[in-house]
Protein backbone atom coordinates (compact mmCIF):
# COMPACT_ATOMS: atom_id res chain seq x y z
CA UNK A 1 0.00 0.00 0.00
CA UNK A 2 1.36 3.38 -1.51
CA UNK A 3 0.40 6.93 0.55
CA UNK A 4 0.14 9.42 -1.56
CA UNK A 5 -0.18 13.03 -1.47
CA UNK A 6 -1.70 14.88 -4.67
CA UNK A 7 -0.52 18.60 -5.26
CA UNK A 8 -2.90 19.84 -7.82
CA UNK A 9 -5.72 17.83 -7.26
CA UNK A 10 -8.49 19.44 -8.60
CA UNK A 11 -6.30 20.21 -11.97
CA UNK A 12 -6.54 17.53 -14.83
CA UNK A 13 -3.52 15.55 -13.50
CA UNK A 14 -4.89 15.36 -9.95
CA UNK A 15 -8.41 14.21 -11.05
CA UNK A 16 -7.21 11.70 -13.17
CA UNK A 17 -4.35 10.51 -10.37
CA UNK A 18 -7.75 10.09 -8.27
CA UNK A 19 -9.81 8.05 -10.57
CA UNK A 20 -6.44 5.43 -10.23
CA UNK A 21 -6.67 5.66 -6.71
CA UNK A 22 -10.06 5.01 -6.30
CA UNK A 23 -9.92 1.71 -8.76
CA UNK A 24 -7.16 0.58 -6.94
CA UNK A 25 -8.08 0.72 -3.19
CA UNK A 26 -5.85 -2.47 -2.41
CA UNK A 27 -2.51 -0.38 -3.82
CA UNK A 28 -2.87 3.12 -3.22
CA UNK A 29 -4.15 5.80 -0.26
CA UNK A 30 -4.39 9.36 -0.39
CA UNK A 31 -3.12 11.18 2.81
CA UNK A 32 -2.41 14.62 1.40
CA UNK A 33 -4.36 16.54 -1.14
CA UNK A 34 -3.13 20.64 -2.31
CA UNK A 35 -4.89 22.87 -4.38
CA UNK A 36 -5.02 26.49 -5.24
CA UNK A 37 -8.67 26.73 -4.14
CA UNK A 38 -10.65 27.88 -7.07
CA UNK A 39 -12.55 24.72 -7.18
CA UNK A 40 -13.97 24.45 -2.99
CA UNK A 41 -16.94 22.14 -4.25
CA UNK A 42 -14.60 19.53 -6.12
CA UNK A 43 -11.35 19.76 -3.29
CA UNK A 44 -14.68 18.80 -0.63
CA UNK A 45 -15.66 16.00 -3.06
CA UNK A 46 -12.19 15.07 -2.94
CA UNK A 47 -11.15 14.97 0.54
CA UNK A 48 -14.46 13.17 1.22
CA UNK A 49 -13.73 10.68 -1.45
CA UNK A 50 -10.12 10.16 -0.03
CA UNK A 51 -10.35 10.54 3.45
CA UNK A 52 -7.51 12.53 3.31
CA UNK A 53 -6.07 13.77 6.76
CA UNK A 54 -4.43 16.69 5.36
CA UNK A 55 -5.07 19.64 2.55
CA UNK A 56 -3.18 22.45 1.53
CA UNK A 57 -4.79 25.14 0.04
CA UNK A 58 -3.15 28.10 -1.70
CA UNK A 59 -6.28 30.44 -1.22
CA UNK A 60 -6.67 31.60 2.04
CA UNK A 61 -10.44 32.10 1.71
CA UNK A 62 -10.88 29.12 0.01
CA UNK A 63 -9.47 27.26 2.84
CA UNK A 64 -11.00 28.95 5.43
CA UNK A 65 -14.63 28.12 3.40
CA UNK A 66 -13.49 24.38 3.55
CA UNK A 67 -14.55 23.31 6.92
CA UNK A 68 -18.06 24.22 6.78
CA UNK A 69 -18.01 22.81 3.28
CA UNK A 70 -16.89 19.26 4.46
CA UNK A 71 -19.24 19.46 7.06
CA UNK A 72 -22.20 19.96 4.65
CA UNK A 73 -21.27 17.07 2.53
CA UNK A 74 -20.02 14.69 4.95
CA UNK A 75 -21.90 15.29 8.75
CA UNK A 76 -19.70 16.36 10.99
CA UNK A 77 -16.57 17.72 10.21
CA UNK A 78 -13.94 14.91 9.63
CA UNK A 79 -10.56 15.68 11.40
CA UNK A 80 -8.62 16.67 8.81
CA UNK A 81 -5.41 19.66 8.77
CA UNK A 82 -6.12 22.16 6.29
CA UNK A 83 -2.90 24.27 5.81
CA UNK A 84 -3.51 27.62 4.07
CA UNK A 85 -1.34 30.27 1.84
CA UNK A 86 0.89 30.26 -0.93
CA UNK A 87 3.68 28.15 1.07
CA UNK A 88 0.76 25.47 2.75
CA UNK A 89 1.50 22.97 -0.62
CA UNK A 90 4.99 23.03 -0.01
CA UNK A 91 4.76 21.98 3.52
CA UNK A 92 2.36 18.90 2.27
CA UNK A 93 4.78 17.45 0.17
CA UNK A 94 6.90 16.86 3.38
CA UNK A 95 4.09 14.45 5.03
CA UNK A 96 4.59 11.36 5.82
CA UNK A 97 4.32 9.07 2.85
CA UNK A 98 5.43 7.01 -0.42
CA UNK A 99 4.67 9.24 -3.48
CA UNK A 100 3.98 12.74 -3.94
CA UNK A 101 2.55 13.53 -7.33
CA UNK A 102 3.66 17.40 -8.61
CA UNK A 103 0.48 18.04 -10.69
CA UNK A 104 0.52 21.97 -10.02
CA UNK A 105 0.49 23.93 -13.38
CA UNK A 106 3.70 26.32 -13.95
CA UNK A 107 6.88 27.31 -11.39
CA UNK A 108 4.35 27.69 -8.73
CA UNK A 109 5.19 23.68 -8.43
CA UNK A 110 8.89 24.61 -8.10
CA UNK A 111 9.06 24.91 -3.81
CA UNK A 112 6.68 21.89 -3.32
CA UNK A 113 9.33 19.99 -5.94
CA UNK A 114 12.14 20.51 -3.81
CA UNK A 115 10.53 20.38 -0.39
CA UNK A 116 9.70 16.69 -1.43
CA UNK A 117 12.84 15.98 -2.73
CA UNK A 118 14.58 17.25 0.42
CA UNK A 119 12.08 14.87 2.41
CA UNK A 120 13.25 11.56 1.12
CA UNK A 121 9.84 11.03 -0.84
CA UNK A 122 9.79 9.65 -4.31
CA UNK A 123 8.48 12.65 -6.65
CA UNK A 124 6.06 11.93 -9.39
CA UNK A 125 6.86 14.86 -11.08
CA UNK A 126 4.03 16.09 -13.94
CA UNK A 127 5.15 19.67 -12.97
CA UNK A 128 7.53 19.95 -15.49
CA UNK A 129 8.57 23.73 -15.24
CA UNK A 130 10.09 22.77 -11.68
CA UNK A 131 13.04 21.16 -12.91
CA UNK A 132 13.40 23.40 -16.04
CA UNK A 133 13.66 26.27 -14.47
CA UNK A 134 16.08 25.18 -11.62
CA UNK A 135 17.60 22.62 -13.49
CA UNK A 136 20.87 21.61 -11.44
CA UNK A 137 19.29 22.96 -8.27
CA UNK A 138 16.67 19.88 -8.35
CA UNK A 139 19.35 17.18 -9.78
CA UNK A 140 21.52 17.90 -7.34
CA UNK A 141 18.90 17.08 -4.78
CA UNK A 142 17.66 14.16 -6.22
CA UNK A 143 18.19 10.53 -5.16
CA UNK A 144 18.82 8.03 -8.30
CA UNK A 145 15.57 6.94 -9.47
CA UNK A 146 13.85 9.77 -6.61
CA UNK A 147 12.45 11.40 -9.70
CA UNK A 148 9.51 9.52 -11.46
CA UNK A 149 8.46 11.31 -14.69
CA UNK A 150 4.80 11.46 -15.47
CA UNK A 151 4.60 13.25 -18.73
CA UNK A 152 3.74 11.21 -20.76
CA UNK A 153 6.34 11.23 -23.21
CA UNK A 154 9.23 10.93 -20.63
CA UNK A 155 7.43 8.10 -18.83
CA UNK A 156 7.66 6.59 -22.70
CA UNK A 157 11.38 6.87 -22.76
CA UNK A 158 11.67 5.60 -19.25
CA UNK A 159 9.81 2.49 -20.45
CA UNK A 160 11.70 2.37 -23.44
CA UNK A 161 15.17 2.52 -21.70
CA UNK A 162 14.67 -0.27 -20.23
CA UNK A 163 15.48 -2.43 -23.40
CA UNK A 164 19.05 -1.64 -23.49
CA UNK A 165 22.06 -0.29 -21.26
CA UNK A 166 22.79 3.35 -21.16
CA UNK A 167 26.11 2.91 -23.33
CA UNK A 168 23.76 1.11 -26.16
CA UNK A 169 21.48 4.48 -26.49
CA UNK A 170 22.43 6.45 -29.51
CA UNK A 171 19.74 8.96 -29.54
CA UNK A 172 16.03 9.70 -28.00
CA UNK A 173 12.95 10.97 -30.05
CA UNK A 174 10.16 12.71 -28.57
CA UNK A 175 6.85 12.76 -30.17
CA UNK A 176 4.30 15.99 -30.61
CA UNK A 177 1.05 15.88 -31.72
CA UNK A 178 1.62 19.13 -33.21
CA UNK A 179 -1.65 21.11 -31.79
CA UNK A 180 -4.49 22.40 -33.64
CA UNK A 181 -2.65 24.30 -36.11
CA UNK A 182 -0.38 21.73 -37.23
CA UNK A 183 0.30 22.48 -41.29
CA UNK A 184 -0.57 26.23 -41.18
CA UNK A 185 2.48 28.60 -41.71
CA UNK A 186 3.40 31.79 -39.52
CA UNK A 187 0.90 33.99 -41.23
CA UNK A 188 -1.83 31.70 -40.81
CA UNK A 189 -1.14 31.69 -37.28
CA UNK A 190 -1.68 35.70 -36.97
CA UNK A 191 -5.37 35.37 -36.76
CA UNK A 192 -5.79 32.65 -34.28
CA UNK A 193 -8.46 33.29 -31.32
CA UNK A 194 -7.83 31.88 -27.56
CA UNK A 195 -10.95 29.64 -28.18
CA UNK A 196 -9.18 28.13 -31.19
CA UNK A 197 -5.63 27.32 -29.59
CA UNK A 198 -7.42 25.83 -26.57
CA UNK A 199 -9.16 23.25 -28.61
CA UNK A 200 -6.68 20.92 -28.59
CA UNK A 201 -7.37 17.61 -31.19
CA UNK A 202 -6.50 14.64 -28.78
CA UNK A 203 -5.72 16.24 -25.19
CA UNK A 204 -7.69 17.62 -22.51
CA UNK A 205 -5.33 19.94 -20.42
CA UNK A 206 -5.33 23.37 -18.20
CA UNK A 207 -4.74 26.63 -20.06
CA UNK A 208 -1.29 26.82 -19.31
CA UNK A 209 -0.06 23.26 -21.06
CA UNK A 210 -2.83 23.39 -23.89
CA UNK A 211 -1.71 26.83 -25.13
CA UNK A 212 2.01 25.66 -24.90
CA UNK A 213 0.95 22.66 -27.14
CA UNK A 214 -0.48 24.74 -29.26
CA UNK A 215 2.81 26.93 -29.82
CA UNK A 216 4.91 23.84 -29.26
CA UNK A 217 6.91 25.63 -26.04
CA UNK A 218 5.49 22.76 -24.34
CA UNK A 219 7.46 20.80 -26.75
CA UNK A 220 10.30 23.12 -25.99
CA UNK A 221 10.31 22.55 -22.38
CA UNK A 222 9.67 18.67 -22.92
CA UNK A 223 13.05 18.84 -24.71
CA UNK A 224 14.87 20.28 -21.88
CA UNK A 225 13.08 17.92 -19.42
CA UNK A 226 14.63 15.10 -21.41
CA UNK A 227 17.98 16.85 -21.18
CA UNK A 228 17.98 17.23 -17.56
CA UNK A 229 15.97 13.69 -16.48
CA UNK A 230 18.06 10.89 -18.93
CA UNK A 231 21.06 13.12 -18.78
CA UNK A 232 21.74 12.86 -22.90
CA UNK A 233 23.04 16.30 -24.61
CA UNK A 234 20.55 18.23 -26.83
CA UNK A 235 22.70 16.59 -30.03
CA UNK A 236 21.22 13.44 -29.60
CA UNK A 237 17.57 14.73 -28.82
CA UNK A 238 15.07 14.97 -30.90
CA UNK A 239 11.27 15.78 -31.42
CA UNK A 240 8.98 14.20 -34.26
CA UNK A 241 5.17 15.53 -35.27
CA UNK A 242 2.71 12.15 -34.50
CA UNK A 243 -0.57 13.47 -34.92
CA UNK A 244 -2.53 10.24 -33.56
CA UNK A 245 -0.66 10.83 -30.58
CA UNK A 246 -0.13 6.75 -29.91
CA UNK A 247 3.76 7.03 -29.77
CA UNK A 248 4.49 8.61 -27.14
CA UNK A 249 8.28 8.81 -27.84
CA UNK A 250 10.57 6.33 -28.88
CA UNK A 251 14.59 5.37 -27.80
CA UNK A 252 17.06 4.79 -30.88
CA UNK A 253 19.91 2.09 -29.70
CA UNK A 254 23.18 1.73 -31.39
CA UNK A 255 22.22 -1.15 -33.39
CA UNK A 256 19.79 0.38 -35.30
CA UNK A 257 16.72 -0.98 -33.45
CA UNK A 258 13.85 1.70 -32.46
CA UNK A 259 11.70 0.96 -29.00
CA UNK A 260 8.79 2.85 -28.96
CA UNK A 261 5.93 3.36 -26.18
CA UNK A 262 2.59 2.95 -28.16
CA UNK A 263 -0.72 3.39 -26.10
CA UNK A 264 -4.18 5.56 -26.54
CA UNK A 265 -3.83 9.16 -25.51
CA UNK A 266 -4.95 8.91 -22.15
CA UNK A 267 -2.85 10.39 -19.39
CA UNK A 268 -3.75 7.78 -16.44
CA UNK A 269 -1.60 4.97 -18.17
CA UNK A 270 1.79 7.48 -17.46
CA UNK A 271 0.32 8.78 -14.35
CA UNK A 272 -0.47 4.99 -12.97
CA UNK A 273 3.44 4.65 -13.48
CA UNK A 274 4.50 7.29 -11.62
CA UNK A 275 2.30 6.14 -8.46
CA UNK A 276 3.74 2.80 -8.88
CA UNK A 277 6.83 2.93 -10.54
CA UNK A 278 8.61 0.33 -11.05
CA UNK A 279 5.22 -1.79 -10.99
CA UNK A 280 3.00 -1.71 -13.88
CA UNK A 281 -0.93 -1.16 -12.54
CA UNK A 282 -3.49 -3.65 -14.02
CA UNK A 283 -6.45 -1.90 -16.15
CA UNK A 284 -4.96 1.42 -15.84
CA UNK A 285 -6.11 2.62 -19.19
CA UNK A 286 -7.13 0.99 -22.57
CA UNK A 287 -5.27 -0.64 -24.48
CA UNK A 288 -4.57 -0.55 -28.48
CA UNK A 289 -6.71 -2.04 -30.19
CA UNK A 290 -5.23 -3.90 -32.73
CA UNK A 291 -8.57 -5.51 -34.42
CA UNK A 292 -8.66 -2.14 -35.87
CA UNK A 293 -6.93 -0.70 -38.55
CA UNK A 294 -4.92 2.11 -37.73
CA UNK A 295 -2.51 4.57 -39.34
CA UNK A 296 0.41 6.07 -37.74
CA UNK A 297 2.01 8.89 -39.45
CA UNK A 298 5.27 10.88 -38.78
CA UNK A 299 6.35 14.02 -40.15
CA UNK A 300 9.28 16.71 -39.20
CA UNK A 301 8.90 20.16 -37.48
CA UNK A 302 8.09 23.34 -39.55
CA UNK A 303 10.92 25.25 -37.19
CA UNK A 304 9.60 28.57 -39.38
CA UNK A 305 5.93 28.46 -38.16
CA UNK A 306 7.29 27.13 -34.84
CA UNK A 307 10.31 28.57 -33.54
CA UNK A 308 10.20 27.05 -29.76
CA UNK A 309 11.74 23.52 -30.25
CA UNK A 310 15.15 25.49 -31.54
CA UNK A 311 14.48 28.00 -29.10
CA UNK A 312 14.16 25.63 -26.09
CA UNK A 313 17.22 23.75 -27.33
CA UNK A 314 19.10 26.75 -27.49
CA UNK A 315 18.30 27.99 -23.82
CA UNK A 316 19.07 24.44 -22.57
CA UNK A 317 21.93 24.33 -24.04
CA UNK A 318 22.95 27.61 -22.41
CA UNK A 319 21.74 26.22 -19.00
CA UNK A 320 21.84 28.48 -16.04
CA UNK A 321 18.74 30.73 -15.78
CA UNK A 322 18.14 30.64 -19.38
CA UNK A 323 15.79 28.03 -18.73
CA UNK A 324 13.82 29.87 -15.61
CA UNK A 325 14.13 33.30 -17.90
CA UNK A 326 11.84 30.85 -20.89
CA UNK A 327 9.43 29.76 -18.73
CA UNK A 328 8.63 32.75 -16.78
CA UNK A 329 8.33 34.83 -20.30
CA UNK A 330 5.92 32.05 -21.45
CA UNK A 331 3.39 32.40 -18.51
CA UNK A 332 3.23 36.16 -18.53
CA UNK A 333 2.59 35.81 -22.79
CA UNK A 334 0.55 33.13 -22.38
CA UNK A 335 -1.74 34.75 -20.17
CA UNK A 336 -1.66 37.84 -22.11
CA UNK A 337 -2.52 36.20 -25.15
CA UNK A 338 -5.22 34.45 -23.35
CA UNK A 339 -6.40 38.17 -22.57
CA UNK A 340 -6.72 39.40 -26.10
CA UNK A 341 -3.73 41.59 -25.84
CA UNK A 342 -1.02 39.58 -27.75
CA UNK A 343 -1.42 37.70 -31.36
CA UNK A 344 -0.60 34.08 -30.95
CA UNK A 345 2.68 33.98 -32.16
CA UNK A 346 3.56 37.08 -30.18
CA UNK A 347 4.14 34.25 -27.32
CA UNK A 348 7.46 32.54 -28.85
CA UNK A 349 8.09 36.13 -30.26
CA UNK A 350 7.89 37.48 -26.39
CA UNK A 351 9.99 34.60 -25.03
CA UNK A 352 12.54 34.92 -27.73
CA UNK A 353 13.13 39.02 -27.11
CA UNK A 354 12.90 38.20 -22.87
CA UNK A 355 15.84 35.41 -23.81
CA UNK A 356 17.61 38.11 -25.57
CA UNK A 357 17.81 40.97 -23.26
CA UNK A 358 19.11 38.82 -20.36
CA UNK A 359 22.30 40.53 -19.74
CA UNK A 360 23.70 38.07 -17.18
CA UNK A 361 23.40 39.41 -13.62
CA UNK A 362 22.38 36.26 -12.26
CA UNK A 363 25.01 34.53 -13.83
CA UNK A 364 27.36 32.63 -11.18
CA UNK A 365 29.77 29.62 -10.81
CA UNK A 366 26.73 27.39 -9.72
CA UNK A 367 23.10 27.96 -10.08
CA UNK A 368 21.52 28.47 -6.90
CA UNK A 369 17.81 28.75 -5.74
CA UNK A 370 17.90 32.67 -5.77
CA UNK A 371 19.51 32.69 -8.69
CA UNK A 372 16.69 31.31 -10.32
CA UNK A 373 14.13 32.82 -8.47
CA UNK A 374 15.18 36.28 -9.15
CA UNK A 375 15.93 35.55 -12.94
CA UNK A 376 12.15 34.12 -12.70
CA UNK A 377 10.87 37.66 -11.77
CA UNK A 378 12.63 39.81 -13.80
CA UNK A 379 11.78 37.51 -16.86
CA UNK A 380 8.32 38.63 -15.88
CA UNK A 381 9.10 41.99 -15.26
CA UNK A 382 10.58 42.10 -18.52
CA UNK A 383 8.07 40.34 -20.18
CA UNK A 384 5.20 42.53 -19.05
CA UNK A 385 7.61 45.43 -20.36
CA UNK A 386 7.50 44.75 -23.46
CA UNK A 387 3.51 43.42 -24.01
CA UNK A 388 2.89 47.49 -22.51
Amino acid sequence: MRRIVVLGSTGSIGVQALDIVARNPDRFRVVGLAAAGSDVDLLTRQVSATSATHVAVADPGAAAALPEALARAAGPAPDVEILSGPDAAAELATLDCDVVLNGMAGAAGLAPTLAALEAGRTLALANKESLIIAGPVVTRLAAPDQIVPVDSEHSALAQALRAGRRDEVRRLILTASGGPFRGRTRADLMDVTPAQALNHPTWSMGPLVTINSATLVNKGLELIEAHLLFDVPFGRLDVVIHPQSVVHSMVEFVDGSTMAQASPPDMRLPISLGLSWPDRVPEAAPACDWSEAARWTFEPVDVAAFPAISLAAQVGTAGGVYPALFNAADEVAVAAFLAGGLPFPGIVDTVEQVVADYDGRFDGNELALADVLAADQWARHRAHELLQ
